[in-house]
């Protein structure tokens, strides 16, 4: 559920008209809807209740300080990946004590900066780095919370660009080197073995592979105490997803999610942590954007936006549906295929293709749907297109929580050699 929605013919985010945004911020630009972040993370909450869980939201999907606050006012740790978004979301009020550090290439001076900041835990991806981070944390006199992350070799069934769990994605320590590296981190000096951790993908939509992986990693929590390991956390990581295209079978409910892991997990009496981001932030968001052509090709006819492929990557990148649909509301069925494009210079700059649409004419707004998490985060100036903006509603209010730079801030980040100066 969303709260975006047509009101007397006119699209709505929560109360504010988004053609009254349009207008005054200017298109292409992202908004996101306050309702639908903190609905969204109480049922994921909800649904833990009674297990001690922890929820770490995962700044990649949308590492905004807006977003992230709004999400920490609710309770809400943080999942992160680079010292970037770890400084990020103790900006944004995260505790230290509620951020988990993951990402397979973690440098010493994100390890420094992490242990200063006393965070909970390090999920820790191969042996290079559990060394690493035992000197740095030796250099400092203290010892790093560790949670291994294991590579339990399933197949989540999801795109093969966002699957994480099998022995040939990057993520993860083999499974069958698992107990060894363990014994090694047990005798690092620098090193407080906590837990293990497992993330096998993101935009799951089947409960299958989460009991295929969770069941595996429940098993050698109990090989890993047998054979002395004071194993009491397990991360189980995200990648629960959300409905994109109308019509379709939607995702399993945060509530069977829950009621797997408690009756996986219950005996090991664990802390849980749990590191959802698409699922928060997926469908809090839309991209608004405007016709600027029609143009009849010779088999097919385009319609033209100011947003492009820089702005939301993922249909680019994945061969990802989002739905488009116009800001006014259409007044009839009638509708045509088109395909949806950007402005960019590049064929793969498409959001859609052969897509039946309604009228659509020069001029006129459209919102692409579904684009709250891992949208804005991936965005690029290429063809020096600048960033675009970010709003965020609450009620009938909204705010610009990200302004549009000029296209001379742009240039301005560029600086000429001393012998190209002052010759034009």
């Amino acid at each position: 559920m969303h709260h975006f929605e047509y009101r007397d013919g006119a699209l709505h985010a929560e109360d504010v008209p988004l053609s009254t945004i349009a207008d005054t911020v200017g298109t292409p630009f992202y908004c996101y809807s306050s309702a639908t972040l903190v609905r969204h993370y109480r049922v994921f909450a909800k649904a833990f209740e009674g297990q001690k869980a922890l929820i770490c939201y995962a700044v990649k999907a949308n590492s905004n300080q807006a977003v992230i606050r709004t999400l920490a006012q609710e309770g809400a740790g943080a999942d992160v990946v680079s010292e970037g978004e770890l400084r990020r979301a103790l900006a944004a009020g995260v505790p230290a004590e509620r951020i988990v550090f993951s990402g397979v290439g973690k440098t010493r001076a994100e390890m420094a900066a992490a242990l200063d900041a006393g965070i909970h835990q390090f999920n820790v991806e191969s042996e290079p780095e559990l060394d690493a981070l035992s000197e740095v944390a030796v250099s400092k006199g203290v010892e790093a919370p560790v949670a291994m992350r294991v590579n339990p070799d399933v197949d989540p069934r999801t795109h093969e660009k966002i699957s994480t769990g099998k022995k040939e994605n990057k993520f993860g320590v083999p499974w069958s080197r698992a107990r060894d590296i363990y014994a090694r981190a047990a005798g690092l000096s620098g090193i407080r073995v906590v837990g293990v951790d497992v993330h096998i993908g993101s935009q799951l939509t089947d409960l299958g592979p989460f009991r295929e992986a969770f069941s595996r990693v429940v098993d050698l929590v109990a090989m890993l105490r047998g054979e002395g390991h004071d194993i009491r956390r397990l991360d189980l990581g995200g990648g629960l997803g959300i409905p994109y295209e109308a019509g379709d079978a939607p995702p399993p409910h945060p509530d069977h999610y829950a009621a797997l892991v408690r009756e996986l997990t219950q005996p090991l009496d664990c802390e849980i942590i749990l590191e959802p981001g698409r699922l928060i932030a997926g469908n809090a968001g839309v991209l608004v954007s405007r016709v600027i052509y029609v143009k009849e090709g010779e088999s097919r006819r385009f319609v033209i936006l100011d947003a492009a492929m820089n702005d939301l990557l993922r249909p680019s990148l994945y061969d990802a549906y989002h739905e488009i649909i116009p800001l006014n509301q259409p007044t009839d069925d009638q509708r045509a295929p088109v395909d949806v494009v950007g402005p960019v210079c590049e064929t793969g700059d498409v959001f859609a293709k052969a897509r039946p649409m309604p009228p659509l004419a020069a001029g006129d707004y459209v919102a692409i749907l579904s684009a709250g998490a891992y949208g804005a985060v991936m965005a690029s100036a290429y063809n020096s297109r600048p960033l675009v903006p970010e709003v965020l509603v609450r009620g009938s209010d909204y705010a610009v929580i990200r302004p549009r730079p000029s296209v001379a801030d742009l240039i301005a980040q560029d600086r000429l050699p001393p012998w190209l100066e002052n010759r034009a």
